[in-house]
Order: C-alpha cells, then sequence, then structure tokens
C-alpha cells in the first residue's frame, strides 16, 4: 500500500460529517475536507470530498496510488437493526443456543430486565445432524439427506441469510462446507456466513452471535462496497480501494465483502492509529486518546504506542454500560469506549425536570438548530455556538454558516423555558452535562483496565475534540492536552498510517505441559499462509510484520490473558519460558501466580501486517514567544461562569515555539480549539498544539 510516487486518499464516513484527506508520496498533506454525510447514500458524501480535496491539490484522479475507506454504515446497521433476514443452522440438539446464551441476567434484580435483541427469533433457528469432537473427529457425519427439507424451511421463513455454526467447526470446518455447498446447489441467492471463517473459536453462543451479526449486514454492505467501488471507477480511479477494520488494519474489498463484521468499528480505529502514532512521535508513553464527531464520543487508552485491544464487544447494549445487556461479537478490536456525546447530541428535559444530553443525535440531516437545515432541537453545537465558542462564518470552511439566533431560540424553548433559566445557563447547562458525561467514561474505562488518567496526555482530535478537550481534562483530572495538525480529520488521517493487516486467532486446545509443539507449528503455518493471502492482496510489495500470541489460563478459569510468543517455530525448550511469561503477567494483573496449578492454552492468535510510514522526527521549537490575538470575541468562560473577552489566534499563523494563555480560540478551517482560562498554549516542533493546566488562580 505504500506508494511513494502516487497520491495516497482516505475518506472516512461517520455519521454527521464524511471526512476526507489526500497526501503525496512523502506523507504531506495536500488536501483535507469535511463534507456532510448523506445518509440516503453515502458514497455521494464520499465523492464530494474526494473532488474537493483533489480540486486544493491540483490533482487527478488517475494520480492516486492509494485509497483507504471507512464507514460506520455497518455499526449503524447493527444498531439499527435494518440489516437482512437471518436464519442460523446449528447442530442436531443445539437449536437454543442463543436462547440460553451465558445461563445469566445481566442485571440479576431488575424485574423490568430486556434482553439483549439477537436478531434471530427462534422461529427461525434450524439444526441438521451430524457431529464433530473438540479435536475435530467426526462423531457422525453431515446429514447430507436432510439438506433438501432444510432450504425448503429457509426458503419458506423468507430468509435472506444463513448464519451457519455448526458444534467444533473451528477445530474441522468440514461439515460448514459441505452444508453451504449443498444449500447453494438449493438456494443460488442464499448469502452464508460460516462460523469458522467469521469467529474460529471455542464457545459457541458467541461464535454463533457474531456469525449472526456478519450475516445480518453482509448483503448490505457486499452491495454498498461494489456501488462505492464502481462509482470511484467511473471517476477515474484505477488503484484498488483498502478497507479499514476494526482492529487498526487495512484490508481488501473482497475480505470486507466476506467478512462486514470486521468493519464494524473501522472509523474510530483509525482515530486510535493516529494518537499511538503521534504518541510515539512525541515519545509520550501513556495516552488517552479523545476524539469527538458529530455523533459520538470515542477514548481509547494507549500505552507504549499501542492501542488497549480487546478479542470481543457488544453492539447496542439494552442497558447502557451493563456488560452483557448487549449482542456479544468476538473479533479483534481496538478497545474503546463509545458514548452518544457528539456536537449533533440533543439535549432535552424529561419528566423529572432533569437535563439530559444524547444518545440521540440530530445527524447532518437535519443537524443541528445552528446549521439552518431544518432543525429545531437544541444540540451540544448549538449550546457552544450560543457561549460564543465557534466563529459563525468560520464554521466547516465557511461552506456552512451557523445561526448563533436559532441555536439560542432552540436552547430557550427546549430547556431555558422547561428550566426557567437564561439561554446563556441554559448553554452552559448542556455542555456542563456533556463534558461530564465524556470525562465520566474516560474515568470508568480507565478503572476498569486498572490505570491512571492524571498522569497521561490527552490526544484530542475530531470535529467537536480539540473545542470540549480543555473542559474534558479538567473533569477528568489531565493535565497535559496535544491537538495535532488537522484535527477535524484525524481519524481519516489515521487511516493513512494503518497497515495493511489481518488477524487470525483460532483454538486449539492443550495443557503447557502436554504441548505438541510440532503440531502447533504446523498449525501457525497454516494461519500464515491464510493470513499473508489476505495481506498481500492489499501490500504486493515489501516486508511484512507478524506477531503471534497464547491466550492462556489456569486449569477451571473461564478467561485467559495473552502472551507474546516469538515469532518462529517452537520447541520444547521453549515451555519453561512461555510458563514464566503467564506466570509474571499473572502476577502483574493478579498480583501473585498461583504454584502448582495446571496451564491451559486456549486460543492461539496471528497478526501479519505491512509496515507503517517511518515516524516522524520534530526540531526543537525557538524560544519561545508570545504570540498576539489577531482579534476578540466576547465567550461565556466555563471556570468563571461570566461573559469575558477571549483571544482569537489563526492556526496556520503560529509557529513552532508560539504560546498564549487561555481563555482563547485557535481557529483552523475544520475544528477550532478552545484554550480554557485555566490553560496555556504553545507549539512544538510538529506544529502540534500543547495545552498545559494552569495551577495558578485564574482572573
Amino acid at each position: 500500500m505504500q506508494n511513494n510516487n502516487g497520491l495516497r486518499l482516505a475518506v472516512d464516513i461517520g455519521g454527521t460529517f464524511t471526512d476526507t484527506v489526500l497526501i503525496d508520496g512523502q506523507g504531506e498533506i495536500l488536501g483535507t475536507t469535511k463534507t456532510p454525510t448523506t445518509p440516503e447514500n453515502p458514497t455521494l458524501g464520499a465523492l464530494a470530498g474526494t473532488k474537493h480535496v483533489l480540486a486544493e491539490a491540483g490533482a487527478g484522479w488517475p494520480q492516486i496510488g492509494g485509497f483507504i475507506h471507512g464507514t460506520t454504515l455497518a455499526t449503524n446497521a447493527l444498531i439499527e437493526r435494518r440489516g437482512a433476514v437471518v436464519a442460523t443452522v446449528t447442530s442436531e440438539g443445539f437449536r437454543d443456543i442463543l436462547e440460553i446464551a451465558y445461563e445469566r441476567r445481566y442485571s440479576q434484580y431488575d424485574i423490568n430486565l430486556v434482553k439483549p435483541d439477537l436478531i434471530v427469533p427462534r422461529s427461525r433457528a434450524f439444526t441438521i445432524g451430524g457431529r464433530m469432537d473438540a479435536g475435530g473427529r467426526e462423531l457422525h457425519p453431515l446429514d447430507e439427506t436432510a439438506t433438501h427439507q432444510l432450504a425448503a424451511e429457509l426458503a419458506a421463513c423468507g430468509a435472506e441469510a444463513v448464519a451457519v455454526c455448526l458444534m467444533h467447526a473451528y477445530a474441522n470446518p468440514a461439515h460448514e462446507l459441505k452444508l453451504r455447498d449443498l444449500l447453494l446447489a438449493c438456494l443460488p441467492d442464499l448469502v452464508i456466513s460460516l462460523s469458522h471463517e467469521v469467529s474460529p473459536e471455542a464457545r459457541e453462543f458467541d461464535r454463533l452471535s457474531t456469525t449472526i451479526a456478519n450475516a445480518y449486514i453482509q448483503p448490505q454492505m457486499a452491495s454498498y462496497l461494489n456501488d462505492f467501488q464502481a462509482c470511484f471507477s467511473e471517476q477515474g480511479l484505477t488503484c484498488p480501494i483498502l478497507m479499514m477494520t476494526a482492529g487498526g488494519g487495512m484490508t481488501t474489498m473482497e475480505t470486507a465483502a466476506r467478512l462486514p463484521i470486521r468493519l464494524v468499528e473501522s472509523g474510530p480505529a483509525g482515530g486510535a492509529i493516529l494518537a499511538a502514532r503521534i504518541a510515539a512521535e512525541t515519545g509520550e508513553p501513556e495516552v488517552l486518546s479523545f476524539d469527538m464527531g458529530g455523533t459520538t464520543a470515542k477514548l481509547c487508552l494507549i500505552d507504549r504506542f499501542r492501542p488497549q485491544t480487546a478479542r470481543k464487544f457488544e453492539i447496542a447494549r439494552a442497558a447502557r454500560f451493563i456488560k452483557g445487556s448487549g449482542m456479544p461479537v468476538r473479533i479483534p478490536v481496538i478497545e474503546m469506549i463509545e458514548i452518544g456525546a457528539g456536537g449533533g447530541s440533543i439535549a432535552q428535559v424529561d419528566r423529572l425536570g432533569r437535563l439530559q444530553v444524547g444518545p440521540e443525535s440530530a445527524g447532518s440531516e437535519p443537524g443541528p438548530a445552528a446549521f439552518a437545515k431544518g432543525g429545531t432541537r437544541p444540540t451540544v453545537t448549538d449550546a457552544d455556538a450560543a457561549q460564543g465558542l465557534i466563529e459563525p462564518g468560520r464554521f466547516a470552511e465557511g461552506r456552512l454558516r451557523i445561526d448563533v439566533e436559532a441555536a439560542e431560540t432552540a436552547l430557550a424553548s427546549d430547556v431555558g423555558q422547561a428550566l426557567k433559566i437564561e439561554v446563556s445557563e441554559a448553554a452552559q447547562g448542556v455542555s456542563e452535562i456533556v463534558d461530564e458525561n465524556m470525562a465520566a467514561a474516560g474515568r470508568m474505562h480507565a478503572v476498569e483496565s486498572g490505570k491512571d488518567l492524571a498522569a497521561r496526555v490527552m490526544i484530542a482530535f475530531g470535529g467537536n475534540g480539540p473545542l470540549h478537550a480543555t473542559r474534558v481534562a479538567r473533569r477528568a483530572q489531565v493535565d497535559r492536552i496535544l491537538i495535532p495538525r488537522d484535527p477535524g480529520v484525524g481519524s481519516a488521517v489515521g487511516f493513512l498510517f494503518a497497515p495493511v493487516s489481518f488477524e487470525i486467532i483460532r483454538s486449539r486446545y492443550c495443557t503447557l505441559e502436554m504441548l505438541d509443539v510440532d503440531g502447533l507449528n504446523a498449525f501457525f503455518g497454516a494461519m500464515i499462509k491464510d493470513a499473508e493471502a489476505v495481506v498481500r492482496a492489499g501490500a504486493q510489495e515489501g516486508q511484512l510484520k507478524r506477531r503471534r500470541q497464547a491466550f492462556m489460563r489456569y486449569h477451571g478459569q473461564g478467561h485467559e490473558i495473552e502472551i507474546q510468543l516469538p515469532d518462529r517455530d517452537l520447541g520444547a525448550e521453549d515451555i519453561p519460558a512461555l510458563r514464566q511469561a503467564f506466570e509474571e503477567e499473572y502476577s502483574r494483573q493478579f498480583s501473585r501466580a498461583v504454584p502448582g496449578m495446571t496451564i491451559e492454552i486456549l486460543n492461539w492468535a496471528l497478526e501479519v501486517s505491512s509496515v507503517p510510514p517511518a515516524l516522524k522526527t520534530y526540531p526543537e521549537p525557538p524560544a519561545a514567544q508570545r504570540v498576539q490575538p489577531t482579534g476578540h470575541r466576547s465567550i461565556l468562560c466555563e471556570v468563571t461562569g461570566k461573559w469575558r473577552e477571549a483571544g482569537i489566534h489563526e492556526r496556520a499563523a503560529l509557529n513552532p515555539g508560539d504560546h498564549l494563555d487561555g481563555p482563547a480560540l485557535i481557529i483552523e478551517p475544520q475544528t477550532t480549539t478552545f484554550v480554557s482560562a485555566d490553560f496555556k498554549a504553545q507549539v512544538d516542533g510538529g506544529r502540534n498544539i500543547w495545552l498545559t493546566r494552569k495551577r495558578e488562580g485564574v482572573q
């Protein structure tokens, strides 16, 4: 994917705006833009953004040598339940895997508990005879004679897609492959997802749930990706389009169409990649990534320049923040917490007189009231405008003028009148709520991970991240903030630094004492072959990196911890080192190891990736020099609660070494950085803005 001669393009389709970035072969940004997302046909917004940056750079379609795309379409389809009619096929005797789930309630004493919507009702759950054991040996052959009846039942229930999840298919997929061929012979238009391809791991409920999610969005995503590719090809694009994945890598269109579940949360993953890269360039080992867009805010912990990762997350929780209340999906993913707190999040007063913000969003159509596109309900952006924090004529590169009066009217009618307060107080109340929601989410995420936010640097980006960074940081007890270059399109910039990669996690149970190293080496060899085939489809040239992991636990435990493995064939002499590595990591997480316990290994992971672009080195900035504002603007200071004058600065005019004190607004084409009264700002050698909290009193 690293094309040193051609231009490279990144397009990130979000819930409110579509971000587009164009860079040259040396990684220098030639053009960026934010265009309103077009929900009815997201490709149109992406095409408009691409034409804009090409015109800005004076370039043509044939010059594009690399194209990376991320989208919220897969996520939204799952959350909004806009997918295909899905049926399931499981092994005989296991029809009720979804109904049984984990055999527990996520909230033990809630008598009005709402169960997660797992998409497939029992009436569309079917079974077929045949059985493999956990070692992949056939106990009973597949009942091929039953497939015609099964196909008839699938057609009768109106199934458009089928999730096939047969017992222990991760160990031996022969039955799933045979069943797919037999069903397609009867129903050639049926879309079929196989569990051993989607999530080849033990634990039947998680594997089935993930396969269902994949099947649910597969027809829609395949159609979308095909139309997207065709549209850009008609314009003159000649290079392949690569898709951003939830794990922070890129994959081909073909793989994305086959495994669209890996595209869920692909946009936010780009932001985490950007933050990790900036952390490495600035030498900051502990970072909090804060990405606030128009619809949601995403927070991610980054340690030693790698985002925190997970193998499982939940979609569309019935109860916010309560684990077990959503649809589990088991794929490699950058772990972050995402809440409905963006510029378009709607504020309202509930029947108990409490001010609430989000998760409902005004999106791009009609958008906040300040957009003057038909929106009448107050949003976070309306609150920012009413507090003077947005320059009306400079918003969205000047192509979307902010109507402050409309914002104030919406706040007065929906919040001010209900609470009997002034418009300025309503605006401040909305900001206080949304900022505390984001800070609380960050604190909770850190505590769950056993980490402390206070020592971390916040890297803030997204259309609204720089505007809210100081207010969120103060509540999260974070004292230092970094605002990168082009923060308004940060996730799209991150796409351009992501490697082409593919990660496979497969189950192969054994105890450490009985580890068959020859069988394991052959097992990894097959995984390497599969993963490299995917990566080479997107990165035809260049060196590839491999990372291996084992997921280990003590006998009788329900969950595993990740242990790094050397990238080579293992021998019997490596077993003591594996035991030592496991016990050291176990002691780090749980304070002590357990002597004399049998150690089990359930899953093995392999990630193959291209080598990302080299890090940039920042020169030392010259001696600090205070800069004078180009103008002033009256803002409502959230520290003192009073209206006061804030200096206005053009970011493009700031040079390395420049510094200034808050309150101030640093304006650039796609966002504004708000320097609160208790913060000061300085520009480093890479033209990043560092915001540092002042400990002295605020006047």
